[in-house]
């Protein structure tokens, strides 16, 4: 297999635990310029033609899912020729529709009018996403659930006892979806108003910066304005490795997903190994990958205050635990790796 990328948690997590499906996957090529004992994968060498014809011989089934953000139609128009040319079928797992990292859907969908009608086979992790891919694209998506992102020790740990109710939200370097602003006016009036409650709001440390490209000092001054005022909590950091982001998500009660765009979110997937609730915006299919809390939130209609207030104060009234069992989670791996290694199979005959 010819996975684009091999290393990313959801591919890994697509595998069987064990050697048990016979699906091999390449590793990542080091990307121009990383490092011999970098893990990067982006940008994946794998996208360009040149590496398809030089290493053809070397897999069957070529799997793309992540990394073509910066692909034009025309590039892509070439791996897709490449791959035909030494006859290798082509596997694409829609995860965004819409892309959480461009204020523009243009570039996109471009992309996914070259992707979406060339691909052999489609997956996707919703429903609601595949009827979207056959309304555009007149092709059927297999639905697939995202697999576990937790590794299972932490899946069975008991989470940490504690007093209170802590909502969370972690701007990271503020991607093109996130509305962090708005989100955070209205959990900060609400979370006030609640007995024991605290707001506690993460971002990385490059958004205040001035040398970073994510630098953004009114944010700044506006998340240091609620936290004088005893509004919130701010924590200015690196990024997490993943024992310390595990560490901070099981220390929330809820963990609001501040979109206003996008279509589906390992980020839930994490939380619901952790048994964290999460309110997730009505925009795209979050709330057909776990169960979790909704409001209203899209780049068309905006912010529906109301309605993120009232998640958090549901949050607050019924407490709910969501959250995977280590066995299911193992069930449904295997199931996922079954169906992968199937479609490769009947895609080589």
């Amino acid at each position: 297999m010819a996975s684009v990328p091999a290393g990313h948690i959801y591919v890994r997590h697509c595998a069987a635990p064990i050697d048990e499906d016979a699906v091999v996957r390449l590793p990542d090529p080091r990307p121009n310029g990383a490092p011999s004992t970098s893990q990067r994968w982006w940008p994946p060498a794998m996208l360009d033609p040149a590496w398809v014809d030089a290493h053809e011989a070397e897999f069957d089934v070529y799997h793309l899912h992540f990394g073509f953000d910066a692909q034009s139609p025309a590039a892509l128009t070439a791996l897709i020729a490449a791959l035909r040319r030494h006859g290798k079928p082509l596997v694409y797992t829609a995860h965004d529709l819409r892309n959480p990292h461009q204020a523009d859907p243009g570039p996109h969908l471009a992309a996914l009018d070259v992707l979406v009608p060339a691909a052999d086979r489609l997956i996707t992790l919703t429903p609601g996403a595949a009827a979207e891919i056959t309304s555009r694209w007149n092709r059927r998506a297999t639905v697939l659930p995202h697999p576990h992102v937790v590794e299972r020790p932490l899946i069975t740990r008991p989470r940490p006892a504690r007093k209170g109710f802590r909502v969370g939200v972690h701007a990271k370097s503020l991607r093109a979806n996130m509305a962090i602003s708005p989100v955070v006016g209205v959990l900060a009036e609400t979370v006030s108003g609640l007995v024991g409650a605290e707001l506690a709001v993460n971002i990385h440390r490059e958004v205040a910066d001035p040398a970073a490209h994510a630098y953004d000092p009114g944010l700044m001054a506006r998340l240091h304005e609620l936290a004088d005022r005893g509004a919130l909590t701010l924590r200015v950091h690196d990024y997490l490795d993943d024992d310390r982001l595990w560490a901070y998500l099981s220390g929330l009660d809820l963990s609001v997903l501040p979109y206003s765009f996008g279509t589906h979110s390992g980020w839930l997937e994490a939380c619901h190994d952790l048994g964290t609730a999460v309110a997730a915006p009505d925009c795209g299919y979050y709330a057909q990958q776990r169960p979790c809390l909704t409001y209203g939130n899209s780049q068309a209609c905006g912010l529906d205050t109301a309605s993120l207030s009232e998640a958090v104060r549901e949050a607050y009234r019924t407490r709910p635990v969501w959250r995977a069992s280590a066995e299911d989670r193992a069930a449904e791996r295997s199931r996922v790796s079954a169906v992968h290694r199937d479609i490769y199979h009947e895609l080589l005959g």
